[in-house]
């Protein structure tokens, strides 16, 4: 039924804002236009904004309210007294019989349509300022869920009404410029969807720390969606890349992380007391993840299809029916935060001379704050709150936000990015750590730490003030060249951030890196368990790997994830990335390495590269690389991954590497698979000719080709003074090999920090011809740059492609 005071979802639209709020308005827009796409949306209807003015007439509200906010505006009474002063007025008032009648009628058909005499439904608070993309007021008003029967719904709809005026609500008003009472609130009346009985969650159309439009991120806990909103978990979290959503047999999720979801909100016990509950999640649950791979897809193509149809980033609500196994989305709103930001401007954060580590957690942003710590365990008055402190608690609901803007950073023990800790960090511009697990008890009042969500996804607080250098890039200022210029990037974390540099793509990815990081377990203990006698590290394998029946599976899908988040900033564009280069020393120092690792005199010049992966010794582990390639590859879609031979000392070396990876499903040639080459040992270039009949292209690895040539230990502060790129016999050898490559027509690119310290060498290797330099992001400008000034002056030749 539709009314002046109450309207089905079916009959509105995005249109209709000002009437039942932007939440509402946006059900009613999504089950009308997306519906046939697909998109499942809970049945229910809204109550108007007339509906609102007319409780506030019937019980002479207006001027009461009006004249209490009068006194607030005066500074007569505290924001505190008004607002409790104005949710006593409305919490005592009466609803007009005919609003009351229209609610209870449209509760009736309500009911009738789902087939049930009294169902369970969600209300929740839709104002009519709300979800604007340019007025964020995400969590300024109540939802009340699991709501059955006539007198609860209306007293649920009263307590809605009473939460436009919470403190957050009206200091956020204020602060915005909106009249308190030109403001309305539409109720949503919303079929419960039974999340109690499997999970629910928030995603968001964008990437929320970084920006980048190309990602679905997906947060998700058992039971109702609440604890992932409030931050009250740790949240499992999926990252999906869209642009392979919809391409045959390709499941592109990026990221797969198990969260704690340490408690689950259910059903009431349903005999008068509380409608919901909250409770300790089972072991069980916890080591499993709320959704399979491909509910995790259709998720992601839905906010593909919701961010397509309003022409801008989203966030949304969604749950998961126990009782049926369906997903539906339960809100939608713009994304406020970094959809407005300037895709242009790229501003950096670098900190310098941290203390010791104390505590990390997911970050949220990519800033750094340095400050005195105050640990606060319950709210306290925001005058009372030093101006520019180290907030740090166990979490943070929206009547923090008044504290919140007085810190110069937030370290919370729970909560995951979709958080409300999280979410306002993030409009609030300051750099947060959430999830940390123990920051209040690991941080102490008054102690100078450092907070740095700089360094990728995760966060640390480091003990002491460290030196923070901020650094802003206009993208649109850097030139174009006709040599490349890449990046050199290892941690999958922080792969991200990057994504606004004009940059050719990634020269090296270190495979090392993410087995270092994101692992920590030796390849061979994994596919070797039965080996591992030590019950120390035999326990802190299982540790790790809690929830992987498959300790093999966990490396392959640990490993893939990583490299396709590196592949997939970059995507189209090539992505190089070296397979393991460890040493047999640091080998060793992985979980489980010494019992596989023999030990070595000189392991730079020992069994490293290409030596391990066809040996009888490394064999098992080598295969596991290989799979987890071949899956970013293949099932994920990532086609634009290269594969980079490191350390290969003979071309017969290089044919036995070629048939072992060919036997574990990467076959060079097979679905348009490159295999490069690193050229990092004189041989490689002596016989450069015989290394292009096998290989794709080379990379120069500069230090370890200049270590060799010269004959100096990299490592050596005695023998630092020696050690020079810019060495005649090292130039000649770069030299030598890219004309002897581009004579086979095969790419040269060279990776290495020589260009970025030294303007000559990278006019140099423009000169030879260099198809591409690669670089660490913070120095790509200032290559770019001076690529850009020696091709001016003449220097380079067109590129040779592929590279």
């Amino acid at each position: 039924m539709s009314s002046s005071f109450v309207r089905d979802f079916a009959d509105v639209d995005a249109s209709d804002t000002d009437s039942v709020g932007g939440k509402n308005a946006s059900l009613g827009e999504m089950l009308g236009r997306l519906a046939d796409r697909g998109i499942r949306v809970p049945d229910g209807f809204a109550t108007t904004a007339a509906a609102y003015r007319e409780f506030l007439e019937h019980n002479e509200l207006n001027d009461r309210i009006r004249g209490k906010l009068g006194e607030l505006a005066a500074g007569e009474v505290s924001l505190d007294h008004a607002g409790r002063s104005v949710r006593q007025m409305i919490s005592h008032g009466k609803f007009p019989e005919a609003v009351a009648e229209d609610i209870a009628e449209a509760y009736a058909a309500l009911a009738g349509r789902s087939g049930r005499d009294t169902p369970a439904v969600a209300v929740r608070s839709s104002a009519t300022a709300e979800d604007l993309p340019e007025a964020s007021f995400a969590g300024q008003q109540e939802t009340y869920l699991n709501i059955r029967g006539r007198d609860e719904l209306l007293k649920a709809c009263r307590r809605c009404y009473a939460s436009l005026f919470t403190d957050r609500a009206i200091a956020y008003r204020e602060k915005h410029g909106f009249d308190h009472l030109e403001v309305a609130l539409s109720v949503g009346v919303q079929i419960m969807v039974r999340a109690d009985k499997a999970g629910a969650g928030v995603m968001f159309s964008i990437d929320t720390e970084t920006g980048f439009p190309r990602v679905v991120l997906i947060n998700a806990a058992w039971g109702l969606g609440e604890t992932v909103v409030s931050g009250s978990v740790d949240p499992d979290e999926y990252l999906v890349f869209k642009p392979l959503l919809d391409r045959d047999g390709c499941l592109p999720i990026i990221e797969k992380h198990l969260g704690g979801k340490e408690k689950e909100v259910v059903y009431g016990s349903g005999d008068g007391g509380q409608p919901t509950r909250t409770r300790r999640t089972p072991e069980d649950k916890r080591l499993a993840f709320v959704l399979d791979d491909e509910e995790i897809c259709r998720l992601a193509r839905w906010a593909v299809l919701i961010e397509e149809h309003y022409e801008r980033p989203m966030d949304i609500e969604w749950a998961k029916d126990g009782e049926t196994g369906e997903l539906l989305i339960v809100q939608a709103r713009p994304e406020t935060v970094k959809s407005r930001q300037r895709q242009a401007s790229l501003t950096t954060h670098e900190v310098r001379g941290t203390g010791r580590r104390l505590v990390s957690g997911n970050a949220i942003g990519s800033a750094a704050a340095a400050g005195e710590v105050r640990v606060l365990t319950e709210k306290i008055s925001r005058q009372d709150f030093p101006e520019g402190a180290i907030l740090v608690t166990t979490m943070t609901d929206p009547d923090w936000v008044p504290i919140m803007r007085k810190a110069a950073a937030i370290v919370t023990d729970h909560g995951g990015r979709t958080s409300h800790a999280a979410i306002v960090s993030r409009e609030l511009g300051l750099p947060a750590i959430v999830g940390t697990g123990d920051a209040t008890a690991a941080l102490e009042d008054g102690q100078e730490v450092t907070v740095s969500c700089a360094e990728g996804d995760q966060g640390f607080v480091y003990e002491g003030m460290a030196d923070i250098e901020v650094t802003e890039t206009d993208v649109d200022e850097i030139p174009d060249t006709r040599t490349g210029v890449m990046l050199i990037l290892a941690n999958p974390a922080a792969a991200l951030r990057w994504w606004p540099l004009p940059a050719d793509g990634i020269g090296l990815a270190r495979i090392e890196f993410i087995i270092n990081n994101a692992i920590k377990i030796h390849p061979l203990a994994l596919t070797g368990w039965d080996d591992i006698e030590d019950g120390e590290t035999r326990r802190r394998i299982e540790d790790i790997t809690a929830g992987w029946d498959d300790k093999e599976e966990f490396f392959v899908d640990r490993l893939a994830r990583g490299i396709a988040r590196i592949a997939a900033s970059r995507y189209p564009h090539p992505v190089i990335v070296r397979l393991s280069d460890f040493k047999t020393n640091e080998y060793a120092q992985l979980i489980g390495g010494e019992t596989f690792e023999p030990r070595e005199p000189n392991p730079m010049l020992g069994w490293r590269g290409a030596s391990r992966y066809y040996s009888e010794e490394y064999g098992p582990g080598f295969a596991l690389e290989c799979r987890a390639l071949a899956r970013v590859r293949g099932d994920i879609g990532l086609d634009n991954v290269v594969v980079m031979v490191p350390f290969c000392r003979t071309p017969e070396e290089g044919d036995r590497v070629l048939e072992t990876m060919a036997e574990h499903g990467l076959a060079r040639g097979r679905d348009g698979l490159s295999v490069y080459v690193m050229c990092e040992i004189p041989s490689n270039v002596v016989m450069a000719g015989e290394f292009a009949e096998r290989f794709d292209g080379f990379s120069v690895g500069s230090n370890d080709l200049t270590q060799l040539v010269l004959g100096v230990d990299r490592d050596s502060d005695r023998l630092a003074h020696l050690f020079d790129e810019r060495s005649p016999a090292v130039t000649r050898m770069i030299d030598a090999l890219i004309r002897e490559a581009h004579e086979n027509g095969l790419p040269v690119g060279l990776c290495g920090q020589a260009p970025s310290d030294h303007p000559d060498f990278a006019r140099f290797l423009v000169e030879a011809g260099i198809d591409s330099i690669s670089v660490t992001p913070d120095v790509f400008l200032e290559v770019k740059q001076r690529v850009a000034d020696a091709e001016s002056e003449g220097g380079g030749t067109e590129p040779r492609g592929g590279h």
